[in-house]
C-alpha cells in the first residue's frame, strides 16, 4: 500500500522538484519560488514588492492575529516594511456564527493595526468538510531595492544569531490547545504562563528584523517556523548553499517551553517556533547587532557559525557533536496526529 505524506510541510526535495518542473518566473521577479526563501520578491523601480501567503491550520484560538504576525515576519526577515494585508477566511459548515466571524475579524484588524498595516481585501466563505476555521493570509510589503535580505545570503564565517529562543510559538499553542492534556501534569500558572508566550514575547520578529537592518547589513535572515528552528536552519543552509556549525548549549530555551515540551513527549527543536528569527551576520557586526536587538527588550544570543558546505550540519552539545535533527514533521502535527 502507497503511503502518503504525513501532514506539515511537503519534503524539501518534492517540494524542490515541482518549483524546479514547473514554477515559471518572469523578468520582473527578482526572488521567485525556493526552498529556504520566506516571500517572493517583484522588481517595482525603485521599491521592491515583497509578497507572501501563508494558512492558519494548526490553530483555533487567535488565528487571524496569527495570520497577519506570521505573513509579516516572512517580509520583515527581507528587509521589508508589510503595508498591505489581504485573508481568506474559510469558515466550517454548520460551525460558523457570528461571533465567531466577529473574533476573527476583530483579530485580524487589531493585528494589522499594531503594525501600521492596512487590511485591503479577501475572501470569506462557509465551506463544507471543516472542522475548524482556516485563514490564508497574504501580506505586501515594500523595501529598498539595496536593502533587500534573503535566506541564500550567508556566507562560511557568518555569526548566527537567534532571538527569543526554541519553540515560543509552539508552547503558547500547545498550552491554549492542549489545556486539559496538560493540567494533571503541570501547574496551572506554568501553563497559563505558557499560554502568554504567544504575546510576551511574541511570535513577531518584525521588531528584532528592523532593528537588525538599522545597525548592520544582514547577510540573511530566515523565520522559524514549521518544523521548529532544526528546520529553519536546514532551510537557510539549503538556500545559501552552506554547512552550519550550532553550539547547542547557548540556544534559549524557557522553562515553560522545556515543561510543556517533557509533559507531552514533544522535541522543542522540531516544534513550530514563529517569533525566533535567525540571522546570519558579518564576525564585524555581530556585537552590534546583539546590542541593536537587545536595545528593544528582545533576548539575541549568538548560537554558532556559517561552515563550507562539506562540513555539514553539526550541534554541539558539551564535548558531544552530532548531526542537526531532521523532522519530517512538525511536532505539533505529530502530536495532534497521535491518539488521545
Amino acid at each position: 500500500m502507497k503511503m502518503g505524506f504525513p501532514a506539515g510541510k511537503l519534503p524539501a526535495g518534492v517540494l524542490a522538484r515541482m518549483l524546479a518542473r514547473h514554477a515559471r518566473g518572469g523578468d520582473r521577479v527578482l526572488v521567485g519560488p525556493r526552498v529556504g526563501e520566506d516571500a517572493t520578491v517583484l522588481d517595482f523601480g525603485e521599491k521592491l514588492l515583497v509578497a507572501k501567503t501563508d494558512p492558519i491550520t494548526f490553530a483555533t484560538d487567535r488565528i487571524g492575529w496569527y495570520a497577519v504576525h506570521v505573513c509579516a515576519n516572512d517580509l520583515a526577515v527581507m528587509g521589508a516594511r508589510p503595508l498591505w494585508f489581504l485573508a481568506a477566511l474559510l469558515l466550517p459548515e454548520g460551525r460558523t456564527d457570528e461571533m465567531l466571524v466577529e473574533s476573527i475579524f476583530a483579530d485580524l484588524a487589531r493585528s494589522c493595526a499594531e503594525l501600521h498595516v492596512a487590511l485591503c481585501g479577501g475572501h470569506t466563505e462557509i465551506t463544507a468538510g471543516l472542522d475548524r476555521p482556516i485563514v490564508v493570509g497574504h501580506m505586501l510589503g515594500e523595501v529598498p531595492r539595496d536593502r533587500l535580505v534573503t535566506s541564500s545570503g550567508a556566507r562560511p564565517g557568518d555569526v548566527l544569531l537567534l532571538t527569543k529562543g526554541l519553540a515560543v510559538e509552539g508552547t503558547a499553542i500547545l498550552a491554549r490547545e492542549k489545556a486539559e492534556a496538560l493540567t494533571p501534569l503541570l501547574p496551572r500558572e506554568l501553563i497559563q504562563r505558557a499560554s502568554d508566550l504567544l504575546l510576551q514575547p511574541g511570535i513577531s520578529v518584525v521588531p528584532e528584523a528592523a532593528a537588525l537592518c538599522e545597525v548592520c547589513r544582514p547577510r540573511a535572515m530566515h523565520d522559524a517556523t514549521e518544523g521548529g528552528l532544526a528546520t529553519a536552519l536546514r532551510e537557510l543552509a539549503f538556500a545559501s548553499g552552506t554547512g552550519l556549525w550550532i553550539d547547542a548549549d547557548r540556544v534559549t530555551i524557557l522553562p515553560e517551553t522545556r515543561a510543556v515540551c517533557d509533559a507531552l513527549r514533544v522535541d522543542a527543536w522540531g516544534l513550530i517556533a514563529s517569533g525566533a528569527l535567525l540571522a546570519a551576520v558579518r564576525p564585524e557586526d555581530a556585537s552590534a547587532a546583539v546590542r541593536a536587538v537587545e536595545a528593544r527588550g528582545i533576548s539575541c544570543r549568538t548560537i554558532g557559525e556559517v561552515r563550507p558546505p562539506e562540513s555539514g550540519l553539526q550541534v554541539a552539545s558539551g564535548q558531544s557533536l552530532r548531526d542537526l535533527p531532521v523532522f519530517q514533521t512538525d511536532e505539533l502535527a505529530r502530536l495532534f496526529a497521535r491518539p488521545e
